[in-house]
């Protein structure tokens, strides 16, 4: 099942998306549940497998996407999470021996068909992406084993970290935190609809080139350790989002370097389930 957010009409909705079209949640499971989030706060997702809950189907080319939440709680990114030579100039460091975190804001991230916008001054010279598959928490893990982890999961969704590499160089958080600088969609497959995780494939291409492609068993920390380990800092709660970590091929590991630009097509695959696509202005 394929689950997200959009706009349709001037009115905020989520619904199943099947092919070209989406099916809406009824005016009264809106109602009730009027964003993604509440109906997952209220492990309620199983009230879209009825049709009587369902409207009638629109095209996807007379909506607006929206990230599939567009208010979690908490975006949660892994870092250094696959072997690569990063950072860049031709040095290739060792594994990291603990899962690496930040945090990402929501106005960091537009959703499918978006425009992102480069950045301003100097920040627009090392304007980068990195093409993850997100993991979307189902119900609250406080404290949860390897082994329980992947029961709370919901499903996955692609993701672009978008990066300003030279902000990073002196703040992590600045440099990941721009302003519409990246973005995640269409939609959240849920779990039990795809492989196993290790499975999933990532492909990332760039004006119609393949820049990035892993899978997600060359993670170095697998998803079930990233959120048994995220589980003993804080809760996560339903609709929170972790990005699980980009592959060897972002802009700044390539020689010549290859930062985003205006007139730019990226996108980034999940296996054959979901693309999610962004014009760079």
């Amino acid at each position: 099942m394929n689950i997200g957010s959009f706009i349709y009409n001037h009115q905020a909705l989520y619904g199943i998306f099947e092919g070209e079209n989406v099916m809406p949640a009824s005016p009264a499971i809106i109602a009730e549940y009027p964003t993604l989030r509440d109906l997952l706060d209220a492990d309620g997702v199983s009230k879209l497998h009825d049709t009587d809950n369902l409207g009638n189907p629109l095209p996807c080319d007379r909506i607006t996407f929206q990230p599939p939440i567009p208010n979690p709680r908490k975006i949660i990114c892994v870092g250094m999470n696959y072997p690569k030579p990063y950072p860049v100039d031709g040095v290739a460091p060792p594994n990291p021996d603990n899962i690496i975190l930040f945090g990402k804001e929501r106005d960091t991230l537009l959703a499918h068909n978006a425009a992102l916008e480069v950045p301003s001054g100097e920040a627009a010279n090392s304007f980068d992406y990195e093409g993850e598959i997100a993991a979307v928490i189902s119900k609250p893990a406080r404290h949860v084993s390897v082994a329980e982890a992947m029961d709370h999961v919901l499903g996955y969704s692609a993701f672009n970290d978008g990066s300003v590499r030279d902000w990073q160089k002196h703040s992590i958080y600045a440099g990941k935190n721009f302003a519409k600088s990246g973005s995640w969609g269409p939609w959240i497959t849920t779990a039990e609809a795809l492989l196993p995780p290790q499975d999933l494939h990532l492909t990332v291409t760039l004006n119609g080139d393949v820049v990035q492609a892993a899978y997600g068993r060359e993670m170095i920390f697998s998803i079930a350790e990233q959120i048994a380990y995220i589980s003993t800092l804080f809760t996560l709660q339903p609709g929170d989002v972790i990005a699980t970590g980009s592959p060897n091929g972002t802009g700044g590991s390539r020689t010549p370097k290859r930062f985003l630009k205006p007139g730019d097509t990226l996108s980034v695959a999940v296996s054959d389930v979901m693309t999610l696509t962004n014009t760079i202005v």
